[in-house]
């Protein structure tokens, strides 16, 4: 039923699916923080994670409140997190990127663990506040895969994590990131299956206007644009995180890769191709 702290499991599908890596990384500039169920690959120069995985076992899935009791995480210095001064006295919300009830399962205790263990500032990220359909469509993914690979011990591995971009607009000593990617693994049979998403929040602005309106106000927070949820290849994630994702590029379900659309716009759950 797992155990606590245990981590990502890479095994956990059957088979075996490693925690995606930063390609070209500096040395020493990422560390992996184990938690129940779940790991984040935290960049600790971007303060965000670069990478988070979670195994959810949706037939053991624990129905628990939720907190809010966000809290620095203990295994690195604070200076290495986006911390909660990110998200005071403004309108940005701290945007959980391993989803606080995905790791919620198995036993009680271990369930309350993984419960806790979400709300650590290296699984959080600044997105725009208040929800609009494409956010609840892109907070809803995962519930959406797993039900289609009910049929196959409905057991999904999820990696999250923001586009780190070096041209993120600067806000309290950080960047903010303007898009995440998220993809989705599962087995059928003997087979990994894979599935690839990103969700943009970039302001509809041009850079000239960004960096004008920023300037008009001290502490201003960058005016981030509406959510947009896009199912995309596997390999454009991969790309365009500069993450490793080893097998799951192959495994993509929008086939060979001549026969990928470059992305498509998801308006609701029938758009989502699996």
């Amino acid at each position: 039923m797992g155990e606590i702290g245990a981590g990502y499991d890479e095994d956990f599908l059957g088979v075996a699916v490693p925690l995606p890596q930063v390609t070209d990384a500096p040395p020493g500039r990422h560390v992996v923080l184990d938690s129940t169920h779940f790991s984040v690959l935290l960049d600790t120069v971007r303060r965000f994670a670069a990478v988070t995985g979670a195994n959810v076992d949706g037939s053991s899935l624990l129905d628990l409140p939720r907190d809010d009791d966000w809290r620095l995480d203990d295994r690195v210095p604070a200076s290495a997190q986006a911390g909660p001064e990110v998200y005071l006295r403004n309108d940005l919300d701290r945007g959980h990127l391993v989803r606080r009830r995905d790791p919620v399962w198995g036993a009680p205790d271990v369930a309350a663990q993984a419960n806790a263990d979400t709300f650590t500032y290296p699984n959080a990220a600044p997105q725009a506040s208040g929800f609009n359909q494409s956010r609840e469509l892109w907070l809803g993914l995962e519930d959406h895969v797993l039900a289609f690979a009910e049929a196959t011990d409905a057991r999904i591995s999820v990696f999250t994590a923001p586009v780190l971009r070096p041209t993120d607009p600067e806000y309290r000593s950080i960047r903010v990131p303007l898009s995440f990617w998220k993809v989705v693994a599962w087995a059928s049979g003997d087979a990994l299956v894979s599935a690839a998403f990103l969700l943009d929040q970039t302001p509809q602005l041009n850079a000239d206007e960004l960096a004008r309106r920023m300037g008009l106000v001290s502490d201003a927070v960058p005016p981030l644009g509406p959510f947009r949820t896009f199912q995309v290849p596997v390999a454009d994630v991969a790309a365009v995180a500069g993450v490793d994702l080893g097998d799951l590029v192959g495994a993509d379900v929008l086939g060979a890769p001549a026969l990928r659309p470059r992305r498509i716009r998801l308006e609701s759950f029938d758009d989502v191709v699996l």
